[in-house]
């Protein structure tokens, strides 16, 4: 059973990695978990304009691998990403979680929407491959904490351990 917390730029992460576990129980579909997912996230943390997910796909013009935007909530966002560029790039490449405070300071930064100024970007790793990232963008500047890295890979943990990918 989900029940809606207040949106909090300080979220009861243990409460809502057991949501994830709740709303997500009995469904293994990557489309349908990520939906959920990007909805929850969307719905419960405060000043946000942009989460969701950037599926892992075969790359283009050469490219061993790209990211395709999947299920998110926001506004329309870049269609593809290619491994290693932008914030969502880098850390799909790198397999590392990446916190940027500002965004217009990022070396390679992809700007998809303007207002947004601070990002947070989780690879999701199974089974030993990069099967995508989950994404956050803020309009505001320093938006993300250590508490919100560690809250959040640890809702995907749980996201990953219900979804077959």
């Amino acid at each position: 059973m989900h029940i809606s917390p207040e949106r909090s730029t300080r979220p009861d992460y243990d409460l809502l990695v057991r949501q994830v576990t709740s709303v997500l129980e009995g469904e293994t579909s990557l489309v349908a978990n990520a939906s959920q997912f990007s909805a929850l996230v969307y719905d419960t943390l405060a000043d946000l304009n942009w989460a969701g997910f950037y599926l892992t796909v075969p790359g283009k013009n050469g490219r061993e691998q790209d990211l395709l935007v999947g299920p998110f909530q926001g506004k329309p966002a870049c269609a593809r990403i290619p491994f290693g560029r932008g914030v969502c790039g880098t850390a799909a490449a790198e397999r590392r979680t990446i916190v940027v405070a500002d965004v217009h300071a990022f070396p390679g930064h992809i700007a998809c929407d303007s207002a947004s100024n601070a990002e947070i970007v989780i690879p999701l790793v199974k089974n030993g491959k990069v099967i995508g990232v989950f994404d956050i963008d803020s309009p505001s500047l320093n938006r993300f904490t250590e508490e919100d890295r560690a809250g959040l890979e640890a809702m995907l943990k749980a996201f990953l351990d219900a979804t077959d990918c």
